[in-house]
């Protein structure tokens, strides 16, 4: 059902994604600088979720129906444009996503809700999983739905994996950045401004 030559492609286009710069893999170096491994991988994890969400919803038809219905499509931008927005806006505002002082840590639970909302909320992989996983998708070799299930499955895991290692080794900087306070806030500003781009890129996303 999965020749290995297509497997191996499709492993290096996910990993491709997985490195390429973003809000989900910026939150997994965030905790990871701030809060050390655990963190980073509990939200490396949180993102690998919401991967899987978005297989899920593309396998019951929900983001085919963001694909042909303006009102679907519409509210689901607004939401995910909405929430990277207002999440850049606060680490503007408190500059604590790179934080390296102990009173400042969060919760493992609230990583966790944050890095799967981040990614689940984001309409972008959705429709990543619906235009680029049917690709590597043959019906002559069992069930369609089967194939992107595990395809999705393998997606979801390289992501939770690829963001826990960034964070893991992010870890590393910590003793370095300590006496650069200057140079943390600017990552903070850097990250805040990531997360705003990101949502006004999917507030200017169009239905195809």
């Amino acid at each position: 059902m999965f020749p290995i030559d297509i497997w191996l492609a499709y492993s290096a286009a996910c990993l491709l994604l997985v490195i390429a710069p973003g809000p989900d893999n910026l939150l997994a170096v965030g905790r990871g600088l701030s809060q050390g491994r655990t963190a980073a991988i509990v939200s490396g994890l949180a993102s690998g979720t919401g991967i899987l969400f978005h297989v899920a919803t593309a396998s019951l038809g929900l983001t085919l129906l963001m694909q042909t219905s303006a009102v679907a499509f519409w509210i689901v931008k607004i939401i995910g444009a909405g929430y990277l927005l207002w999440l850049g806006v606060k680490v503007l505002r408190s500059r604590s996503l790179i934080s390296l002082r102990p009173a400042t840590r969060q919760p493992l639970s609230s990583i966790f809700v944050t890095g799967l909302l981040s990614a689940a909320l984001n309409p972008k992989p959705g429709f990543f999983v619906l235009a680029f996983i049917p690709q590597f998708v043959d019906p002559l070799r069992g069930s369609v739905t089967t194939q992107i299930f595990v395809y999705g499955a393998w997606f979801a895991l390289l992501t939770a994996l690829g963001f826990s290692l960034m964070g893991v080794f992010s870890t590393a900087l910590t003793q370095w950045l300590r006496p650069r306070p200057r140079l943390v806030n600017g990552l903070n500003v850097g990250a805040g401004l990531t997360f705003v781009a990101s949502g006004v890129s999917i507030a200017a996303l169009s239905q195809k």
